[in-house]
């Protein structure tokens, strides 16, 4: 653990001379590579209009905040809306749509106040109301949102009128008046003002949603109503999402970008074509080897950053003999991650030593991960014994996996590590699986509806406390989608949930982490990193540890 903690601290130094060399605070000041020659819908386009291209990785399922489900559809949504709070350039969590907060003495009480003359993009005036509205959808059994867990978990009567035990009227989350959002939680939860930054939290307006079930969906002929830095006018499925200006954000003056492009472009050899040609200002993500060779020569345009998150394989734990936990554990002793970051993915990213990756404090101020050790190991002999002794349990044998498939989305990245994945397992255990891509959307459906095996997957925090890496693996969340069920795993949880006591929690959450991966519902790999390439004219893009780059204050110089 100590080693891979001092490799993370040079890869932060390397980063930050990184960014020394590009002006600093994600901005690039040189000017010394390929031109950024616009196509006619880019920053030099007739009207020098400033349109911020980049690139979306894969087709969001959808762009109601209450629905989406990954960072394909947030990373629209965070410049297409605003919520109660948000982070800024320092990573600091700040008012946004509030103007201010007040928090009880018992902590259980938040009262927002909300800043003058808010509007949606469309005129209407926006008020605690559409908060109230927006958050009580959240939590409508008939809507189903995955997320519904991000209130249900923490108001007062949200879980009780979602399971239909209660009235929404009993719901904690009242509007007082215009200006007024009163939110009552169970219990104390520090890191609830965090969770007012999320999407699922944003604000949608009641009207609009009211009268157009699909509202969401098709942007073309109506306007996309939002409360955002931007608002969606275009969405031309599996190409791209055109967002605009919106004049009516409160803090319109300082947006200096007339518009962002997102185009939705999977193959990141042609991601990274468009980028060299000048028709992106900004890729997130480049391929590996993109990654590896910009690190090496030292790229002024790489920007490094750190993420709250963890790439990992879930497990079907209804299905045999993935139900066994000693035929996961085998599988998951049985890979070199090391080599799978320094060979493969070559981003900076980290072996994973649990479920929280590290950046996130215990209660005595200590890294959580360094706190609560190295949970990983790779033991090929002791994997050898597991696969044996699980097989025999579910009356299998090594050739019954021949038939096992692992999926994942089509991505060169996702391909290069399913594949030495899938040659790690054979080389040491002898187990031959079949390997799958597919889109994005369709995997995040399979695995909701549990068609699959193994399956690629990745979870980045929604909120700076450990809690955000853990709670999605509770046995009645939604978003759990390798079924894992744990009675103490739970019960540990919910103790961390009920006490406004650090050390309590902490313990709590340190305890859960040891019982899961002992259990091992999924096979974590490594700790995120997020490189991003950025051209030298583009200034004022930051990214937050939580989330993906923001725009909302980027410029494209003249060169």
């Amino acid at each position: 653990m100590r080693n891979h903690k001092v490799r993370l601290l040079s890869i932060v130094l390397a980063s930050v001379l990184l960014l020394a060399a590009c002006g600093g605070g994600g901005k690039n000041a040189t000017a010394n590579n390929t031109g950024n020659t616009k196509t006619t819908e880019g920053a030099s386009s007739a009207g020098g209009e400033k349109i911020l291209r980049t690139n979306n990785k894969s087709e969001p399922g959808s762009l109601d905040p209450a629905i989406a489900k990954g960072t394909h559809e947030s990373f629209v949504l965070q410049h297409a809306f605003s919520g109660l709070m948000r982070y800024n350039e320092k990573d600091e969590l700040v008012p946004a749509q509030a103007e201010s907060y007040d928090i009880s003495e018992d902590g259980k009480t938040i009262t927002f106040t909300l800043k003058d003359g808010l509007k949606w993009s469309n005129g209407d005036p926006l008020t605690a109301k559409d908060f109230e509205f927006a958050w009580k959808r959240v939590i409508d059994p008939e809507l189903a949102s995955d997320y519904s867990f991000q209130i249900t978990t923490y108001v007062k009567g949200a879980e009780e009128y979602f399971n239909g035990e209660g009235s929404i009227d009993d719901v904690g989350i009242k509007a007082l008046d215009d200006k007024t959002l009163q939110v009552e939680l169970k219990s104390p939860t520090p890191y609830f003002l965090d969770i007012t930054a999320f999407y699922t939290l944003y604000p949608v307006n009641e009207k609009v949603v009211s009268e157009n079930p699909d509202w969401a969906k098709n942007p073309q002929g109506t306007e996309f109503v939002s409360n955002g830095a931007f608002k969606i006018t275009e969405w031309n499925h599996n190409e791209n999402i055109q967002l605009v200006k919106n004049e009516n954000f409160f803090d319109a003056d300082n947006v200096k970008l007339d518009g962002i492009y997102f185009d939705i472009l999977e193959d990141d050899n042609t991601a990274y074509s468009k980028y060299e040609g000048g028709e992106y200002d900004v890729l997130i993500k480049p391929a590996p080897a993109v990654t590896a060779k910009a690190v090496q020569g030292k790229d002024p345009e790489l920007q490094l950053a750190k993420e709250i998150g963890l790439y990992y394989y879930e497990f079907n734990t209804t299905k045999k003999p993935f139900n066994n936990p000693n035929v996961r554990k085998a599988l998951s002793l049985a890979l070199d991650r090391k080599t799978l970051v320094e060979n493969i993915t070559q981003g900076g990213e980290i072996p994973a030593e649990g479920i929280v990756p590290f950046g996130l404090d215990d209660d005595a101020g200590k890294d959580f991960r360094e706190a609560n050790g190295n949970l990983i190991t790779e033991d090929v002999a002791k994997a050898k014994e597991l696969l044996e002794k699980g097989l025999k349990e579910e009356n299998m044998t090594v050739e019954d996996l021949k038939n096992v498939t692992l999926s994942y989305n089509t991505d060169e990245g996702h391909k290069k590590i399913a594949q030495a994945v899938q040659a790690m397992w054979k080389k040491n255990l002898g187990v031959e699986i079949n390997v799958e891509n597919m889109e994005f959307q369709v995997l995040l459906d399979n695995r909701s509806s549990g068609n699959f095996e193994i399956a690629r997957a990745g979870w980045s925090g929604d909120y700076k406390d450990p809690n955000t890496m853990l709670d999605t693996f509770v046995s009645d969340n939604p978003q759990n989608d390798s079924k894992y069920a744990n009675t103490e795993f739970d019960e540990n949880l919910k103790k961390a949930a009920e006490t406004g006591d650090q050390k309590v929690r902490m313990d709590s959450m340190k305890a859960a982490e040891k019982i899961m991966v002992e259990d091992m519902p999924i096979i974590p790999i490594y700790f995120y990193t997020q490189p991003r390439l950025q051209k030298a004219n583009v200034t004022g893009v930051y990214k937050p540890i939580l989330f993906y780059p923001i725009f909302t204050y980027a410029d494209i110089e003249a060169k």
